[in-house]
């Protein structure tokens, strides 16, 4: 039993490795990795060759791949995007309140939808069919419409907003669902107790895991924050357990809390590699591996089905996105509905219980997971084709400077130069006889409502350079809940300065600024002359297209004579190669001519 237990191991693991290869070998890389997994699963399953035995250890190693599938679900949920409105655009519809009515369009068609399969008697429960209908899948839609580069956009942000409400929203009912259908009914008011350990843990941790002591253990092969995660995760599992509530639920709520603690991104990486490097696809082979595709056809039923509710997720998407008519065109609203039809995680995860708490059987299961996977495929796809591309016309970089010095205003005029919008902020009156090229705003205090009220962070980037420490600390942070990404603080006290870049800030100081200056003019007078003398030359470049993931940097035709320096990676440097791969989210250090910069930018964004 242990020989056909561990063999088994090996031919999941297996395929899990060569699953990616294989898709990258091929140019297969519209295929979710997720998708082919399972299909992988069910060549080698009950439908296929049926080498694989279940057996203690893969279901065991099985769960936790579910277990951890769905933590990850609950830390992909930014919840970030319900204040990240920056850029107000005339004419176009509140991201938040719009995807409000637009997930309640969706219940309510789901709902109906799912009483016509009854009527047709196709199905028996309409509540469940609702959840399956309803769900939307995080893990294909952000993907898709980063490569589409409409994360900033108004209607990136209402695709995200509705994925995130209904990942979040239906996952809770999902719970209360099982617990009504096992009987577990009264102990729905337990769930507040959960939901109050979720504040209690967040607060906690939030406060105090700011220690030095605990600054040392997140390093090293302590690694204390992993150490912690698990431990999380198992604490809520345990407790949902407990309180009668399904163990997926406390999974999902431990990401919840990750996600609010808003962790670095090398972190996060860390979690994602661990997860998708080993529990998660082992999860995902074994549910193809115990789908018996040939039991569908032999069910008419079934096989009536299959297309139906394909047909029916769709409609229940499209119908309720037809609001967005109003200041989006055709292809774009059917774009929207189409996008988020895709489902797979949450469905799996309902389909289970359901199958579990005997409402389904295992012939019902494979249609519901055979059609989301349908529907992973179809469309990313689909989507891609429809909807009109972006405009990859470059727009001027905004920036707004706050504190005016000798060195910020003239900071100011540069960037000006360079074509950038510039707002320079302070407590100072311009003189009537003072000519500036850039906006000198003034303002009576530097406060966060004042500088609201000129728009002062709806920028894309922003330099916080008053002569007090604590203004500039508040007034960073709120730049960075606001959603702007680049915030440059000046910061003169030493023992904060390295608290606030693990935070993710960019912190300079007058002092120390001047002595690195100096000390590298006098180690590398000719690297300094290169970017001071020639910076238009050189230039950081974020790679935000999925499309160059893992692409070599040979295979980049578009960077003509163009050298890149470095690449920051999670916080690290990586020397580059020609067979270098690039990831997402990689910061480029290149150098080059100003038109050649600007086209690689295009490239990349």
């Amino acid at each position: 039993m242990e020989h056909h237990s561990v063999t088994s191991l090996m031919i999941v693991v297996g395929i899990a490795f060569f699953i990616p290869i294989i898709l990258q070998k091929f140019n297969l890389r519209f295929i979710p990795v997720v998708i082919a997994e399972i299909i992988a699963g069910l060549i080698i399953g009950k439908s296929g060759f049926n080498i694989i035995l279940e057996d203690p250890m893969l279901e065991l190693l099985s769960l936790l791949g579910f277990i951890f599938l769905m933590f990850i679900s609950g830390l992909e949920i930014d919840f970030g995007v319900f204040k990240k409105n920056k850029r107000k655009v005339e004419n176009a519809p509140n991201p938040v309140k719009v995807s409000m009515v637009i997930f309640s369009l969706i219940i309510s068609v789901s709902f109906a939808l799912s009483y016509v399969l009854v009527m047709m008697d196709l199905i028996k429960d309409p509540f469940l069919m609702t959840l399956i209908i309803s769900t939307i899948s995080l893990g294909i839609v952000v993907p898709v419409i980063r490569e589409k580069n409409l994360t900033d956009g108004v209607i990136g942000q209402i695709i995200l907003l509705v994925t995130v409400i209904a990942d979040f929203t239906t996952m809770i009912l999902l719970t209360v669902y099982a617990m009504f259908i096992d009987q577990e009914g009264l102990k729905v008011l337990l769930l507040l107790v959960l939901f109050m350990a979720v504040f209690l843990a967040y607060r906690l941790i939030k406060k105090y895991f700011k220690f030095e002591l605990f600054e040392n253990l997140l390093k090293g092969t302590i690694q204390l924050g992993t150490r912690g995660v698990f431990a999380l995760i198992l604490l809520f599992v345990s407790l949902s357990e407990t309180i009668g509530a399904e163990n997926i639920l406390g999974a999902f709520l431990a990401g919840v809390i990750i996600s609010l603690l808003a962790p670095r991104k090398e972190f996060i990486h860390q979690l994602d590699s661990f997860g998708f490097g080993f529990f998660i696809p082992i999860f995902f082979v074994m549910v193809g591996a115990r789908l018996d595709i040939w039991a569908l056809f032999v069910d008419s039923k079934i096989l009536l089905l299959m297309p139906i509710l394909l047909l029916f997720m769709y409609i229940a998407k499209i119908v309720p996105v037809l609001v967005l008519k109003k200041w989006y065109s055709w292809k774009e609203v059917l774009g929207v509905g189409i996008l988020t039809t895709s489902k797979l995680s949450l469905v799996v995860a309902a389909s289970s219980i359901a199958l579990e708490l005997g409402v389904i059987n295992e012939v019902l299961n494979g249609a519901i997971i055979l059609v989301s996977i349908l529907t992973c495929l179809i469309s990313p796809i689909t989507f891609s084709k429809i909807f009109p591309e972006t405009k990859t016309a470059s727009k001027q970089m905004e920036i707004s400077i706050i504190g005016a010095t000798p060195a910020t205003s003239l900071v100011a005029r540069d960037k000006m130069e360079e074509k950038a919008v510039v707002r320079l902020y302070s407590t100072q009156e311009k003189k009537d006889n003072e000519k500036t090229l850039f906006p000198h705003i003034f303002v009576h205090e530097l406060t966060i409502e004042q500088l609201e009220e000129h728009n002062a962070f709806n920028v894309d980037k922003i330099v916080i350079a008053t002569r007090d420490d604590a203004t500039n600390m508040e007034l960073g942070r709120h730049a960075k809940e606001y959603g702007i990404e680049t915030v440059i603080m000046r910061i003169e006290n030493r023992s904060l300065q390295d608290q606030l870049t693990d935070e993710g800030f960019t912190v300079y100081s007058t002092l120390y600024s001047t002595r690195t200056l100096l000390k590298a003019l006098i180690d590398n007078p000719g690297l300094v002359r290169l970017i001071t003398n020639h910076n238009k030359t050189i230039k950081e470049i974020v790679v935000n297209s999925s499309t160059y993931n893992q692409q070599p940097i040979t295979n980049l035709s578009f960077l003509g004579e163009s050298l890149i320096l470095h690449i920051y990676r999670h916080g690290k440097v990586v020397i580059p190669h020609g067979n270098t791969n690039l990831e997402y989210g990689d910061r480029l250090l290149i150098s080059g001519t100003t038109e050649d910069l600007s086209e690689i930018q295009r490239e990349l964004a």
